[in-house]
């Protein structure tokens, strides 16, 4: 990747940040912890020109699929949508309002670009196994990418969906899973320890890549590289931090749900910047 691009990406991913926070802040509630971990993610998914999408035909039949399936951080969806020109920005002053587009979980019949309804933890995966294969089946030449929390592999049935997904060697799957560590109620490894990730996901059959999910030399050569892998699914493990980009917010599990106020959200807001508050 060149450094223009990464400086786009980069720059992408601010704004994106930056939405983020002052979309909760209106809202009064929502998700700022997990939404900021995986902006860099959403910045590359949506702005690098691997994935095939196009803003202005959100139904194009042969598009590649994004499934949040930790829809509490839709926050980061609505945001990097936006940014790409799906809707216009103004909505995302509407966050979880009535009547607004942009609910507290993305709806697939209300949201342009979103993929898949989603809410429910654990779920996004079987959908996305279920889309995989009817690409497969449609002969559609896209690719599925599943948006997982690793909170949320606590759940049993992420590891049906797994099993079933290396079953029928769905290529066409890529999971990219946030290990930022945290849930809502403090630490994954005291809460349910599911380590080791690693082993546990090609044990299910996958073939899987660690990076830095804040690098984006590194989320480059996973997503290249999963994308030419046609034979098996590819997991993208990504070490991040929860709160991303926020001192006060980084890798505290108290930020998982909690909203900032006015003056939080410009301190915030100014860091994202790199304004000296002084």
């Amino acid at each position: 990747m060149d450094n223009n691009q990464k400086h786009m990406l980069q720059d992408t991913a601010m704004k994106i940040r930056i939405d983020i926070i002052e979309m909760l802040s209106i809202s009064g509630s929502g998700h700022p912890g997990g939404s900021l971990s995986m902006s860099d993610i959403f910045s590359y998914l949506y702005f690098s020109g691997k994935l095939k999408l196009d803003a202005s035909n959100p139904s194009m039949k042969d598009r590649d699929r994004v499934v949040l399936s930790k829809g509490h951080v839709c926050p980061v969806l609505y945001a990097a949508l936006a940014e790409k020109g799906y809707f216009d920005k103004s909505h995302l002053k509407t966050l979880r309002k009535y009547g607004s587009i942009l609910q507290g979980h993305p709806d697939m019949n209300k949201t342009p670009g979103v993929d898949m309804t989603s809410g429910s933890l654990g779920q996004g995966l079987s959908c996305a196994v279920g889309m995989a294969l009817g690409a497969r089946l449609d002969g559609l030449a896209c690719n599925i990418f599943a948006i997982l929390g690793d909170g949320e592999c606590d759940e049993g049935q992420i590891w049906e969906a797994a099993m079933a997904a290396a079953h029928y060697r769905l290529g066409n799957l890529i999971a990219i899973l946030d290990k930022n560590d945290l849930q809502i109620d403090g630490y994954t490894k005291d809460i349910m320890n599911t380590a080791p990730l690693t082993d546990k996901w090609k044990s299910f059959g996958w073939h899987v890549i660690e990076i830095d999910g804040h690098d984006f030399d590194e989320i480059d050569f996973a997503v290249s590289s999963a994308l030419a892998i046609k034979d098996m699914p590819v997991c993208i493990i990504a070490k991040t931090v929860k709160g991303k980009g926020i001192s006060f917010m980084e890798d505290r599990c108290e930020w998982h749900g909690k909203t900032p106020s006015p003056e939080e959200t410009e301190k915030a807001v100014h860091e994202l910047c790199g304004i000296d508050p002084d």
